[in-house]
Formats: C-alpha cells, structure tokens, sequence
C-alpha cells in the first residue's frame, strides 16, 4: 500500500523506517513547504516524488495513506485535506488540539469511507498488550506513578527568548499534549478513562505548561503522572497492587517490564524483545484494519484516543491553557 508523508522531522524519519521494515506500506512521495527539504527527504529514501503544495499532493491519486507529522497547530486543517481527497489518514499524536476538532474529523473520515488513525506507538506494543495480559497478577490496584521527564534540546532556545513550536500555544504545544500524553494513552490502555482527573502545571513565562502532574482518580485507586520537558529524570515507572508491583522501564518506549512479588520477593520479567524500529506495531495494526475492515478495532483505537484527548482538554481548561486554534 502506497503512502506520502506531511512533515520532515525525524519522527518522520522514524516511521519511515519503520514501515520499510513492516513491508506494508511502501513509501511513494513526501511533502514539505520548503522545496529543499522535501527534496533532502526525498532522496533519503530514493523516491522520486515531492510536493510543497499542499491541496495538490491530498488530490493525488498515486497514494492511499498519508502519514502526518506537522506541528499540533496544523493536523485539523491538513487531516481534512486529506479525507475529502478519500486518503486514509495517520496523524502523529496528539491527533488534535480539542474534541471538536476530533468528533468533526472523524465525521469526515466516515463520510468519505475512509480510515483516521492517532500514531500513538506505545500502545501497539507487544509490551504494552503483556503488560495488560499481566495486570493481574497485581491483585487490587492501588496506585500507579507513570512518569516522561526529559530535557528538551529546544527549551535552550526558549529560555534564550525563542518560541519553538512545543513551547507555543500559538502550535498547540506544552509538556501535557507532547510528552505527557504516553504516560496517559498508557493508562487509558490498561485501566479505562478515569472517572475524574487534575492537571497542576509549572506554566512558563508565555502561559504554556513546561511541566505538571496529572492525577487520574478511578474509583479504588489513583494514577499520579509526571511529565516535563524542563528537567530530566531517571526513574522508572511503577503499578502497586496489594500482591506485587510491576516495573516500567519506559512508558514510551515499554523494553523492559518486571513483576516484583511482595510476599515471596520474587522477582520475573514480563516483557520481550522488540524491534528497534517500533512504530512498525502500529503500522502493522493499521493496515490491518483498513485491509480487513476491521470496525471493532477501530472503533476501540478511535475511543481511546478520544478519551485522552478528552482529559488533555479539560486538563488545560483547568488552567485556562487556550491553544491559538480556539481563541475566537
């Protein structure tokens, strides 16, 4: 299955890669406003076919799947070129700024017979479905500490006076919706939506969280998630039941898991090895579905990032956090 890509990016890269080690979907054109980086990717991958026009590249017909990697700020209005122009779509998380922009797109995506996918690589994991298969041999849950703590290489030009694009609310950024969201999807994956949740974020000098901690309550226990793209940290991630613990070496990249018993103090590993090109899990599963028509699983992947964007939503409401794209 032919696919081009929206953005050039090293995340972009990386699902390139991905899918040429997948064998399912085989790249075909790229896109980026600036010729000259279209053209850097391009030849990368040795295809012969770029756009810096966006309306153009969305009526080819020499594609079926568009892969979008552009700032936040822009997946609306680039994912519904795309569906009116009947292309299946994967957009990298997060999908979208709010739930209006999600239920329209989606109503779009069904009226043109068409596919809309969120990238959000870690739940697609092998790891990820051990880790569920394996959740109960906890016993009760009780507490959970999922946390993504990393430096950003652009918080440098930030504190210099610079606006990059994940420190902006201008392009729908901030540490919740960019780092903040794999400890969430995570969470929603293993334990449903929660039935209430608080964001409390370090807001930085232009009103974006460079930081926070979000809690989920459900109804026995609560889930405490840490995100920042300000500091770094060195901790795992953990789930404490009333018979064991399990470890998380990552939540998103989910390599290595560990089962701590505390009665026998035993300690087994959960996980198994995965490829280093591991957007591949969720290119697999999402020809797969488009291949097969497969609705139960759509609809199960369309609901769970509707429940994340959700509590990223009220999370920033919370905090009077207004992206650019909603102010009227």
């Amino acid at each position: 299955m032919k696919f081009a890509t929206v953005g050039t990016g090293w995340i972009t890269s990386a699902f390139i890669d991905a899918a040429q080690h997948s064998g399912k979907l085989s790249l075909h054109s790229v896109y980026s406003r600036s010729k000259e980086k279209a053209e850097q990717l391009a030849s990368k991958y040795h295809v012969s076919s770029i756009f810096t026009d966006l309306d153009k590249m969305a009526k080819s017909e020499e594609f079926r799947v568009i892969y979008i990697a552009s700032p936040n700020s822009l997946h609306f209005e680039q994912v519904l070129a795309f569906l009116k122009n009947k292309k299946h779509v994967i957009c990298e998380k997060p999908i979208f700024s709010n739930i209006a922009e999600f239920e329209f797109a989606y109503k779009v995506a069904e009226e043109n017979g068409v596919y809309l996918f969120e990238a959000m690589r870690n739940i697609h994991y092998p790891n990820a479905l051990l880790l569920k298969k394996n959740i109960n041999a906890l016993g009760q849950i009780r507490s959970a500490m999922f946390q993504y703590i990393q430096y950003s290489s652009r918080y440098d030009a930030f504190l210099a006076g610079q606006e990059p694009n994940v420190f902006s609310r201008n392009f729908s950024g901030g540490a919740l919706v960019d780092l903040g969201v794999y400890p969430l999807s995570l969470a929603v994956f293993l334990f449903g939506k929660p039935i209430d949740s608080h964001y409390y974020p370090v807001l930085l000098r232009n009103g974006v969280d460079g930081a926070g901690t979000l809690v989920l309550k459900y109804n026995d226990f609560n889930i405490t998630i840490l995100c920042s793209k300000i500091s770094h940290s060195y901790i795992q991630s953990e789930i404490h039941g009333e018979k064991g613990s399990i470890v998380i070496d990552s939540v998103s990249e989910i390599n290595h898991t560990e089962f701590h018993d505390h009665h026998t103090k035993a300690t087994s590993v959960l996980s198994t090895s995965q490829l280093e090109q591991n957007m591949a899990y969720e290119i697999d599963s999402f020809v797969e579905i488009i291949e097969r028509n497969d609705l139960q699983a759509y609809t199960s992947l369309k609901q769970l990032s509707a429940d994340v964007l959700s509590i990223t939503e009220t999370s920033r409401r919370q905090n009077d956090i207004v992206f650019k794209s909603e102010q009227k």
